[in-house]
């Protein structure tokens, strides 16, 4: 046997929702993402595909227009100290300041979802940690926290003018590049003086679950993972942010994946996919998945010239 295949590739189990177009979507995760996918029968995984396809033509008929018109139900007085914390904070601000924005409770049963796969291993971890019977404030902090609990990273610098780091979470990421003052940032100590110093930010996400109500419908943008825990856990009712887009135009600003790209297919459809879905034995297929881990690669150049003076 080869050296390679003496290999123990790290692997987690995922469930993906099948039986919904394009159909090439989910051929192409199944060979390129999920274990020994290079020798999986694509001709069995099409004709699974074909019998949830026929499942989900069914729930557009039967569920038409369950999406639609979902509850959105006022915060327990109790919990408004804590709701008030978040829309105060400073990451809550920026990150949510493009249409209107407020915590409120709604149903996981009617929200929309354009995630097509949630990782198992991650959900056991989160309701690990949450526990079988979370109290409202619990599960609160858990929806919204404002002190998220985050992975580990690597970094190191590979050149004089570029850094590498890595994460084993999916929400690494380069977050934005700003203009500091000198005064702004602390324990620096510079070969000059400097006069402005320019920040390239990598971390996580504000890590809020969140939903964006567009056109009647709640559509689940952040925190799959979590909204299926605590439905798994049995808790439907859960606090979340809500960005109320009030016309097509906004969603350029706040959507993101294939809800940016094709919005009638969760806004139009008479039965979109939905949370719920993910625990429909017809609809869910689960699947080894190589685990990985982010990595952010950081590059920068300068140059430096002399012109003329005027």
């Amino acid at each position: 046997m080869s050296a390679i295949a003496d290999l123990t590739v790290a692997s987690d189990p995922h469930v993906f929702l099948i039986g919904r177009p394009p159909i090439g979507e989910l051929l192409g995760f199944f060979r390129t993402m999920c274990v020994d996918g290079q020798s999986i029968d694509l001709a069995s995984v099409t004709a699974e595909w074909r019998i949830a396809n026929d499942h989900v033509l069914k729930l557009e008929n039967d569920e038409a227009g369950l999406a639609d018109n979902p509850p959105v139900i006022a915060l327990a007085e109790s919990l408004a100290p804590l709701a008030a914390s978040v829309m105060s904070d400073s990451v809550c601000r920026r990150a949510y300041q493009f249409v209107p924005t407020d915590v409120a409770v709604i149903d996981l049963n009617r929200v929309v979802v354009f995630q097509k796969f949630i990782n198992l291993a991650y959900v056991d971890e989160l309701k690990h940690r949450l526990g079988p019977t979370p109290s409202p404030e619990a599960v609160f902090r858990f929806a919204l926290p404002l002190q998220p609990e985050q992975p580990q990273f690597h970094m190191m610098q590979n050149a004089q003018n570029m850094y590498t780091m890595v994460s084993p979470s999916t929400d690494f990421r380069f977050l934005e590049a700003q203009i500091l003052r000198p005064r702004n940032v602390q324990s620096f100590d510079s070969t000059g003086r400097p006069v402005a110093i320019l920040g390239l930010a990598i971390g996580y996400g504000s890590n809020f679950l969140n939903v964006i109500y567009a056109e009647n419908r709640l559509v689940l943008g952040n925190g799959s993972h979590r909204a299926y825990a605590l439905r798994d856990l049995g808790i439907n009712q859960i606090p979340c942010l809500i960005q109320r887009v009030t016309r097509r135009e906004e969603l350029d600003l706040v959507a993101s994946g294939d809800f940016a790209t094709t919005p009638d297919r969760y806004l139009k459809s008479p039965r979109p996919p939905m949370l719920r879905d993910y625990f429909d034995p017809a609809l869910r297929k689960i699947v080894p998945v190589y685990r990985k881990n982010r990595v952010v690669r950081v590059q920068f150049g300068i140059e430096q010239t002399d012109i003329p003076a005027q």
